[in-house]
């Protein structure tokens, strides 16, 4: 058997946007199932994000500490955003975050991985990319304003394997980062041979 996602589209025979905000909106689609009957399906319209692995020359993972208002938690992530420049490869916007939330840019990228957070209830799509080669940016370089959850973001750097024990013992919770985390260590296994190029095409 071939285990791989395939790109499928069920009959929609109507649709109404029931909420559009500044990024997102909410849509009800009347989809045709199986055997004629239809159904109601309500999910976040998003237009993606991007999510950087950052891994340093001692095998260590920048993590960011974020409040996340929807779970009420301050979380450790990976530094990731929006993909809100319209046409900008998404390496383009992988560092662009990279450089913003933590002030690092690299010079080796590789796609790590590419998720949908939430399928059942959003369109979501995130590319997670494995960035090495660090190097920090200086302040006088680094031009980007925080605000909002952003202006108390500290950087934390934690070994990979203990970063693995900390998502399999439930104390990280951001998905891009578990999924993240654990295919970094997967692809360990081989120095990281057999990843995707930073421009690989989504499936």
């Amino acid at each position: 058997m071939n285990i791989e996602d395939l790109a499928e589209s069920w009959e929609v025979t109507g649709s109404a946007e029931r909420f559009a905000g500044r990024v997102i909106s909410v849509r009800t689609d009347t989809v045709k199932m199986p055997g004629g009957v239809v159904a109601d399906r309500d999910y976040v319209v998003h237009p993606g994000s991007v999510a950087v692995l950052a891994l340093d020359d001692d095998d260590r993972v920048l993590l960011i500490r974020q409040y996340r208002h929807p779970v009420r938690r301050l979380l450790w992530e990976l530094p990731a955003g929006i993909r809100d420049v319209p046409g900008e490869p998404l390496v383009d916007c992988a560092a662009r975050e990279l450089a913003e939330e933590a002030a690092y840019r690299a010079h080796t990228w590789h796609t790590l991985a590419d998720i949908y957070t939430s399928p059942g209830m959003s369109d979501e799509r995130i590319r997670i990319f494995l960035a090495r080669d660090l190097e920090p940016i200086p302040d006088e370089e680094n031009v980007f304003v925080r605000q909002h959850e952003e202006i108390d973001m500290p950087v934390m750097w934690i070994p990979l394997a203990a970063a693995v024990d900390k998502a399999l013992s439930g104390m990280i919770h951001n998905s891009p980062a578990v999924a993240g985390i654990l295919a970094a260590y997967a692809a360990s296994a081989d120095g990281f041979k057999g990843l995707r190029p930073a421009d690989a095409p989504e499936a």
